[in-house]
């Protein structure tokens, strides 16, 4: 079956950094365009990066030229890395993938399979 887990998350001051990952089984993971989402306390799920099956990135405008979107094949691992952190950016933070194989214009309505999340807390 599908799985993804995510790791990385913790707490970390305004202005620092955080690496997270999302190991993936149960599918053909060279195939799959992925994406990372998060949901702020109160807020909706959103898009913040992904990444198509061939390696093109996409990120949402707030985390654009903070956040790096990239993904290891032989390793069935997708990365987020997040720089220059903001309070803002603080939220449960999913690794999910696209529900067609080799699909490379998707919305978060693509996404049929996410993780557990990971908690990301920045402190101003």
């Amino acid at each position: 079956q599908v799985q993804l887990v995510e790791s990385g998350g913790g707490v970390v001051q305004a202005g620092g950094s955080l690496r997270l990952s999302c190991v993936a089984s149960g599918f053909s993971f060279e195939s799959a365009s992925m994406g990372w989402l998060r949901q702020a306390p109160g807020a909706g799920r959103e898009s913040v990066a992904s990444i198509t099956w061939s390696g093109a990135p996409h990120y949402a405008d707030s985390v654009k030229d903070r956040f790096t979107i990239s993904r290891d094949n032989h390793n069935n691992t997708v990365y987020l890395q997040m720089n220059s952190l903001k309070p803002e950016d603080t939220a449960d933070y999913y690794c999910a993938k696209v529900r067609t194989p080799l699909q490379v214009t998707f919305s978060i309505h693509d996404f049929d399979y996410w993780g557990r999340g990971t908690q990301v807390t920045v402190s101003s």
